[in-house]
This record gives structure tokens, sequence and C-alpha cells, in this order.
């Protein structure tokens, strides 16, 4: 923790050594966020057992921002502290979930640039490198967004060559992951597992070296469980990281119209599966040592077209996006799933309506276990389309059968404040092995946000899931439980407080 500080301390005395002498250094920037945000938990994200208590804690997101520009030459970053008010932590670590970390840092050159004399290229409007940690973004954040949502977001370390000219925009990512500087090897292992965990009897003894271990819903180990970790390796509930990615974004857009692609291809170490005996039982897990990867194609369109009407000055958006996936899963298995949506929206002054139709693919019972028909959303924002109170593609996973949500959204937007009010109907896509009804629930979503200030935001959400009794068959809680001893009625509240500062805004100093 010593030398943590030490850091912060060091990079916000540069950051003082900067704004001293701004004037001769172009533009630079100092700010900050800190987002407290209070949670009532009484079935979020799965359901709770009759007989259980609900929850109530207090998170905080502190944040710290610095950048600065030039012509050639744009720097960010971002140092943020992510922890529970309370938390009993003398230091921060792995095993608590929550540490003072890097969100970003990341510096982009300016190869070209139309609206700067000094740097035009005439073949390109603008063309720029980025290299580092940062937020990545494609259009709603349906598949790759920064989950600003959680508390601790997302960032990717990559590297991006952006191209822009007259409406197109051309992305090419690319990024490598290890957890340490390793000496021989490239096998990607997972540094994020449980110093202890529970055997096949019960009993807790130390994970074995080198091994994610497979729990499963009673927190025992078992061979038919799941990857057990400290705390996610992704945000979207995915068992391991991504080893590395190649990524192509193409967008153009004119007039009223916004066409986009994009074609992702993240690869996943291989595994062994193993079984090591400890006190009187075993531990079940898996050994990232196996050479080789497992390679995941997603690939897809998404168009949207505004349509004025001059009328009685309102406005139609329709939304549509198509996506594949092909090639492996992250177990290996062969990989064929798509994901569909349509969206319609009605805005007429303040005031927006609309429904939508989503569809994940899924497998069936006769799908064979080599096989795989599940559409992983990637880096997205689950949040955001499948409901707030994140049942679905977040940190407790999703259903095997795929899911079908039809919604309705609906807002009023005033200078200060807005309400929103959002109804979901879920289903999974094929049917389950263990009961034949498809219908999950119904889940209605309320939000308010208020401008305080230019520099504070309050926002309140209450959210209530109506589920039926195959909810829990669908998020894999009713192999040790009947779902009769589920409670149906699952609610959630919070109150966000968010406030964002400017220290340091300087305008734009010329620079030889």
């Amino acid at each position: 923790m010593y030398l943590k500080n030490r850091l912060f301390a060091a990079v916000f005395v540069l950051i003082l050594i900067f704004s001293a002498t701004t004037n001769s250094f172009a533009q630079l920037t100092l700010n900050a966020q800190l987002r407290a945000r209070a949670e009532y938990r009484n079935g979020f994200s799965n359901l709770l057992p009759s007989s259980a208590q609900s929850a109530d804690f207090i998170s905080q997101r502190t944040r710290l921002g610095f950048g600065y520009k030039w012509n050639f030459l744009v720097v960010g970053g971002s140092i943020q502290d992510v922890r529970v008010w309370g938390q009993d932590a003398s230091t921060i670590s792995n095993s608590d979930g929550n540490k003072l970390m890097l969100h970003e840092g990341w510096a982009e050159v300016i190869l070209a640039n139309k609206a700067d004399t000094s740097n035009q290229f005439k073949l390109l409007d603008f063309l720029s490198f980025k290299i580092g940690r940062q937020e990545l973004i494609y259009d709603d954040a349906r598949l790759i967004g920064n989950l600003d949502w959680t508390q601790q977001g997302r960032r990717f370390d990559m590297a991006l060559l952006k191209a822009v000219h007259k409406g197109w925009q051309l992305d090419l990512g690319y990024a490598y992951n290890q957890n340490s500087e390793k000496m021989s090897g490239n096998n990607y292992v997972p540094g994020n597992v449980p110093q202890y965990i529970k055997n096949d009897q019960g009993v807790l003894v130390p994970t074995p070296e080198g091994m994610v271990p497979l729990t499963n819903a009673s927190g025992n180990s078992a061979a038919n469980g799941n990857p057990t970790y400290t705390n996610p390796p992704t945000t979207n509930g995915g068992t391991q990281d991504y080893k590395k990615f190649a990524s192509v974004y193409l967008s153009k857009s004119f007039n009223n119209t916004k066409l986009s692609a994009l074609f992702f291809n993240d690869k996943f170490g291989k595994y062994r599966a193993a079984i090591v005996e400890t006190n009187g039982g075993v531990v079940y897990g898996r050994y990232f040592d196996v050479e080789g990867s497992s390679s995941r194609l997603t690939y897809g369109l998404m168009a949207v077209q505004s349509f004025p009407i001059t009328a009685n000055k309102s406005t139609v958006k329709l939304q549509l996006n198509y996506y594949q996936q092909s090639g492996e899963d992250r177990d290996d298995r062969d990989l064929n799933a798509y994901h569909y949506s349509v969206f319609a929206t009605f805005n007429k002054g303040r005031f927006s309506i609309g429904p939508g139709f989503d569809y994940l693919s899924g497998n069936k019972a006769s799908t064979p276990s080599t096989e795989s028909k599940r559409f992983d959303p990637l880096y997205g924002t689950p949040h955001k389309f499948w409901g707030y109170m994140d049942y679905f593609y977040a940190a407790t996973g999703s259903p095997a059968q795929g899911l079908k949500n039809a919604y309705i959204k609906s807002k009023f937007t005033e200078k200060i404040y807005s309400v929103a009010l959002d109804y979901h109907h879920f289903e999974v896509a094929n049917e389950m092995a263990a009961t034949t009804q498809k219908n999950l629930g119904d889940e209605f979503d309320l939000t308010a946000s208020c401008n305080l200030n230019k520099f504070t935001t309050l926002d309140f959400g209450y959210s209530v899931m109506l589920a039926t009794d195959a909810m829990p068959y669908a998020k894999g809680q009713s192999p040790t439980m009947p779902t009769a001893n589920f409670d149906k009625t699952a609610q959630w509240a919070y109150l966000s407080v968010s406030i964002k500062p400017e220290f340091i805004f300087s305008k734009q100093a010329s620079v030889k």
C-alpha cells in the first residue's frame, strides 16, 4: 500500500508541474469523480431463497483523471479506487476484489488532422495511433463498451489505429494479454483464484497450486461446476479473459443514417481437466498449461435510421442489429450462434417511447456436448439492454438455452431532470430439459436523474422482477433447491450521487 501511495503522490506532483507550465505546453486537464451508490438488494441478479434476508450496502468509486493535448499528441489517464463503505481491509489486494488501480493510461499520436494546417494529409481527414490502457465503445455498447454502470468499469490494454474520412470511420485494434513477465511459454494463466476452496466433501482446503477450481451452486468442488475466482475475470460473467484479440470496426454516417460493421476475433487459452485428492476428498479444476488457443469470431452489422416528421415536429428512429459467432467458444466447443435485435423509438419534444425485441441463440436439449449455440455478447453493457436487475449476461451468467427479450422503453426529459420507465418480458429461446415452460418473468425498471448543479448528479432507481418457476432452472439454481423455495418477487433499489469537478482546464496554447 505504501508503494501505491507513493505512485499516486508522484503522479499528482507531476500533474501540478505540468499545470505550472501550461502556457508553454498546450492544453492540460485535471478532473475527478466521486460516485457513491447505496443499494437495496432483495433478489438482484439471482432469485433468493424465501428464507434469505435482503442486503444493503454503499459502494464508492473515487477516480482522478488527467489529460494533455497538443496538435500531434493526446495523453490521458485515470486512477481509481473502488470499495464498499466500511470494508474491513488494511490493504487492498486481489482477495477482496477491489484495489487502487490504473483505470486508463494511454497516448494517442495524431498522424494526420485536416483541422490542423500544420498536420494535414490529403488522403485522410484524420489518422491516429492510440496505445495503452483505454476505454472502448462502439455504437450502442451492445457488444463493446466501457460498462460505466459498474463501479470498476471496463478497459482494454490494447493498440488502436483510427482513420476518419468524409463520414467514414475505420478502427483496427489489437490486444495481447499476460498476467506476469515470463521467462518461457505463453500460456495465459488466470491469477485471481481463491487461496482456499471446499473440496467435494465440503471441507475447506488450500487451492492446488496453478489450478482454477470448479464449484457447484452449493460452493463445493464438482466435476460439472463452474470456474471459481475471487472476482469475475470479465464483467459479463465470462469464465476467463481473452488471451488476445484483433478487431475491425467500420462505420459510415450520412444524413439521418448510420451503418456500421464489426469484426472481433478473441482467443482463449486452452486447458486440461484435473482432479487433486486432498483431506479425504477431491478438488476438480483446470490447468491452463495446454498449448494453443480457442478462436472465436464475432461479426455483424448495425443500421440506424431517423425519420423526421415535420407535420408534428417529431422523429421516429429505427435500429437493427445482426451478429453471428463461429469458431470455438471459451471451452473449445464448436460455436455457431447468432443475435439480432430491432428497436423503434418515437420522439416528440421531451418525451420518447418505443418497443424492441432481442433474440440471443442458445442450446437445445439435443445439442451435442462438443458444440455450442450460445451467443455471448462479448464485452458490452448488458445492464443497458437486458434489464437493470442484471439477470442475464451479467456477473451471474445467462441461460444456456438463449434468451428472448420483448420490451418497451419510455422517457421524459426536462432541463435538469429525467424520468424513465422500462418493461421487459423474458423467455428462454429453447425449451429446458427440466421444464417445458419458456416464460421466465417480467421486469419493471423505474429510474430518475437530476442535475443538482454543474458538477453534481443525483440518480434513483427501483426495479421489480416477477419471475416464474422456470427462472431458477434457467439460472442454474434449481439443482440444489426446489423452485418453490425461491422468492419469485425480487426487488432492487439504488440512490446514487456523482460529483465530477474540474480542477484544471487550460485553453490550448501554441507549441513549436
